[in-house]
């Protein structure tokens, strides 16, 4: 196996507990570039929320790509989108109308960086979102908005227990008709059925004439299960969950030990 293609999910792997990225991370992703291997971050932010990742590793041009949204969007780090699957505005209503009756907190996400809720008490949780991906808040009711309205992705945030205690009911209005996953421990995110990031791996693969076999995986959530699935060489890092390492083939160090650049130089690197 000879490794082409390396995938990175942000947050947890790429980025230490302190949410920045390690010397030897940043080392081990530039050696791996230098040798023509394309590194790929793939993640639930949005583009403007992974563009300064990209700038501080030189991950550059039209001939990178980035998988955003989980998987909703696959671009070119110049911004050159190669592919998109978006939820209408039934399904975006659906998902605002849900988080209301359960009380759950609940933003959606546009394909141009930008977060919605209908949330007049907005939760923390959104704010903070909002800042960390540089995107722009917007509170508006359903009706406020087009009949063309589409989103990438909607999400329900808040504290763990009110997700766990809320997830089952999600997932039973939900689940039959969309991609249903938890994305950390304070997120639980709503897609296109057809989305999810292994698809979106897959996807890549074929526009670059890439065996999945010669892809490297990395990530600690459940939502990197599905790119697990489809890489020849599934990595969960040493803080990730018990259920991201059970799909894994190796288990790395964790995220503040350097886990990632130790498994890029063991696995990637000629």
């Amino acid at each position: 196996m000879t490794i082409r293609l390396i995938a990175l999910d942000i947050d947890d792997t790429l980025l230490s507990s302190a949410r920045k990225i390690l010397p030897s991370t940043k080392q081990a992703v530039q050696a791996a570039l230098s040798q023509g291997i394309k590194v790929v971050l793939c993640t639930g932010r949005p583009l403007a929320g992974v563009q300064p990742f990209l700038d501080e590793l030189g991950i550059t041009g039209d001939d990178q790509y980035v998988i955003t949204y989980n998987g909703a969007v696959i671009e070119s780090a110049a911004g050159r989108v190669v592919a998109r699957h978006l939820l209408d505005n039934q399904a975006y209503r659906e998902i605002t109308a849900l988080g209301k009756k359960l009380g759950l907190p609940t933003n959606v996400l546009d394909e141009h960086s930008n977060i919605y809720t209908a949330d007049r008490d907005v939760d923390w949780w959104i704010v903070e979102q909002a800042a960390e991906n540089e995107a722009g808040l917007f509170i508006r009711d359903p009706d406020e908005l087009p009949a063309t309205f589409a989103i990438a992705k909607g999400a329900f945030v808040g504290p763990q227990a009110l997700l766990d205690q809320n997830e089952p009911k999600v997932r039973a209005a939900l689940g039959e008709r969309f991609y249903v996953v938890r994305a950390g421990r304070y997120f639980l995110e709503v897609m296109d059925p057809l989305v999810n990031k292994g698809q979106a791996l897959r996807d890549l693969a074929a526009v670059l004439a890439l065996s999945t076999e010669d892809i490297m995986a990395v990530g600690d959530e459940g939502n990197d299960i599905a790119m697990f699935d489809v890489a020849g060489l599934p990595v969960a890092m040493g803080n990730g969950t018990a259920e991201a390492k059970a799909h894994a083939k190796v288990v790395t160090g964790t995220n503040d030990e350097g886990g990632l650049a130790a498994a890029i130089r063991q696995y990637a690197l000629r």
